[in-house]
């Protein structure tokens, strides 16, 4: 099924990047501590919380990120109804391909953002709610990787794009 033949509603004939049902959503691939270990992000742009599970190569892998309410955004996007930005949840899925990419080799590269997609936002995302991001390699070199990413909150895709990132440096 292609991405435009996707429906919004899982259920609805739409499916996720990565088969959501034979993972433990519960389980813990790396913790916060442990994806800094391999993603440069600190600070505020620091968007995930988990990575709940990555296959052996690290050419699939999914992460969660849910939305606390004291983030920088809330308080201006929007006041009446604080939704989290679009370009914050792609982001979030680069933090997760970011992640893969550099597990997959071993070491911590500066990544950068070449290329977003056919990004399309198909569900807003609000303070209590948890997005779980999804991560694909479509091709991956030392030097750059491609990935497309989505994020699913209640059975509901949000978003899905596909990005391309590029080494910048080594650490």
């Amino acid at each position: 099924m292609t991405t435009t033949q996707r429906q919004d509603t899982l259920g609805r004939g739409a499916s996720t990047l990565v088969d959501l049902s034979s993972i433990d959503l519960s389980a813990t691939e790396a913790t916060r501590e442990e994806m800094f270990e391999l993603i440069h992000h600190r600070h505020e742009m620091a968007l995930l919380d988990r990575v709940i599970w990555a296959n052996e190569d690290q050419s699939e892998g999914v992460g969660t990120l849910k939305v606390r309410g004291d983030e920088f955004w809330v308080r201006g996007h929007f006041p009446s109804k604080p939704m989290f930005p679009g370009v914050m949840m792609v982001e979030a899925g680069a933090q997760l391909a970011c992640y893969l990419y550099n597990k997959h080799y071993g070491a911590l590269h500066l990544a950068a953002f070449l290329r977003i997609e056919n990004a399309v936002f198909r569900r807003s995302l609000t303070v209590g709610e948890e997005m779980l991001v999804c991560c694909k390699g479509i091709k991956v070199t030392p030097k750059r990787f491609i990935s497309s990413v989505e994020g699913v909150v209640d059975g509901q895709i949000c978003f899905e794009a596909k990005i391309t990132g590029m080494r910048i440096s080594e650490e």
